[in-house]
């Protein structure tokens, strides 16, 4: 996805920090930490007793900061490659906080003027790897979970383009033999993308001069597919610790020490964060910033006209119907600088840009209620995902929160920065 919230993909930020005596999976890399971070929350300190240290906390191998979908898919791969480790995932929330479970639930890999317009910033080369990686992991969230567990369902994606946008339609109409071409080793699809002009009347839009369907991407259930990856866990023997904020790490001779909000520590092997764009509240010397995405459900509509995932102005909006609603969200375009925040929120500026492509392009014409407005926090860096070290940590980024999340995931669970 690129621009906007997806799922699978929560795209997420990790890092691996492992002492070089600990071996506990397939790690071999050396790792050091050199300062730690304390996160700004105020809760109530107090100590672990004996049994809730020792039946608890004593004795991790792994502990995984983050239980969104890069975090749990992390762990679960931990336990497949050392099926004796003890993995933890620790949660500052009641639900995983960022975007995993806040997102559109779009299974995508890329618009065509999203794609160009990342090919204009970091070359084809590197977008079309990117794009593999979005495909890859895409099919490994749908094998490991089910499709029927996830509610996939294969409608592909469209992006619109409204009649003064005409020079661009015209260079992405351009694109698509060329785009096929790139695209068919990585999908297997004869022709992924494909004008639909036809479709806009069927849709109901107005405004619209032209459609093209990406016949590759689909759309998921968010809380399904977080469900579904919980229980896998769970399953697993993977503990898991909800409501529990990580203020610091602290490498120390025979593991991480592992300092929570509640004044309290515990002493784990290894640790990997997987909290996306809320990782530099722990190691503020990556260069992964937060961005912000605010998103509105309707109240259900009759004879909602729209089956499918839809895309416009190079993926900064994005829509879909969902139990006979609209969801729709994006417009961090409008101010980017503003929504490079980790704080959760929406604002009048982009309520009103959303709710006029609501009115005036998606559903014209009609009476629409909105249910309610949320907004997830996914994270960004320069050539994403990236990959770099500080010191003796290896620092993964996969910016973007796609199902890309689920191969960064299973890198983060197979082997610390060997497989980075």
């Amino acid at each position: 996805m690129g621009k906007h919230l997806t799922a699978g993909a929560q795209p997420a930020n990790r890092k691996t920090i492992t002492p070089k005596h600990h071996n506990t999976s397939k790690c071999k890399e050396n790792y050091h930490i050199t300062n730690s971070f304390a996160l700004n929350t105020k809760l109530t300190s107090y100590q672990l007793s004996y049994w809730e240290r020792e039946s608890f906390f004593r004795g991790i191998d792994v502990a995984v900061i983050g239980s969104g979908i890069v975090g749990l898919s992390a762990a679960l791969r931990l336990r497949e490659l050392a099926p004796s480790a003890r993995v933890a995932v620790l949660e500052r929330g009641p639900l995983p906080l960022g975007a995993s479970t806040r997102n559109a639930g779009f299974a995508c890999y890329g618009s065509v003027s999203e794609l160009l317009d990342d090919m204009d910033q970091q070359g084809e080369e590197a977008v079309w790897s990117l794009v593999e990686r979005r495909w890859l992991g895409l099919q490994r969230l749908r094998r490991r979970l089910g499709d029927e567990r996830i509610r996939y369902e294969g409608l592909g994606g469209f992006e619109l383009f409204r009649p003064e946008e005409a020079e661009l339609a015209a260079r992405c109409a351009e694109a698509l033999p060329r785009f096929n071409r790139q695209a068919r080793p990585i999908t297997g699809l004869a022709e992924t993308y494909r004008l639909a002009n036809g479709r806009i009347s069927e849709f109901g839009f107005g405004n619209i001069s032209q459609l093209i369907w990406n016949a590759g991407e689909g759309q998921i259930h968010t809380g399904e597919m977080a469900k579904a990856l919980q229980e896998q866990a769970l399953a697993a023997g993977v503990a898991i610790f909800h409501g529990l904020p990580v203020k610091a790490l602290e490498e120390q001779p025979s593991g991480v020490e592992i300092h929570t909000d509640y004044g309290w520590s515990f002493r784990a092997g290894s640790a990997l964060v997987a909290t996306n764009g809320f990782a530099r509240r722990l190691l503020p010397e990556l260069s992964v910033q937060p961005a912000r995405n605010q998103v509105l459900i309707t109240a259900p509509l009759p004879q909602l006209p729209l089956r499918g995932c839809f895309h416009y102005d190079r993926g900064y909006y994005y829509f879909r119907n969902i139990d006979n609603r609209i969801l729709l969200g994006g417009g961090r375009n409008l101010d980017k600088q503003g929504e490079t925040t980790d704080e959760f929120g929406t604002t009048p500026l982009i309520r009103n840009a959303l709710l006029r492509l609501l009115k005036e392009v998606i559903l014209p014409g009609r009476e629409v209620a909105v249910d309610s407005w949320w907004s997830g926090i996914l994270g960004w860096a320069a050539g994403s995902p990236s990959s770099g070290s500080v010191a003796h940590v290896v620092a993964y980024s996969a910016c973007g929160m796609g199902v890309i999340g689920m191969l960064v995931g299973k890198r983060g669970g197979g082997g610390g920065g060997k497989n980075l």
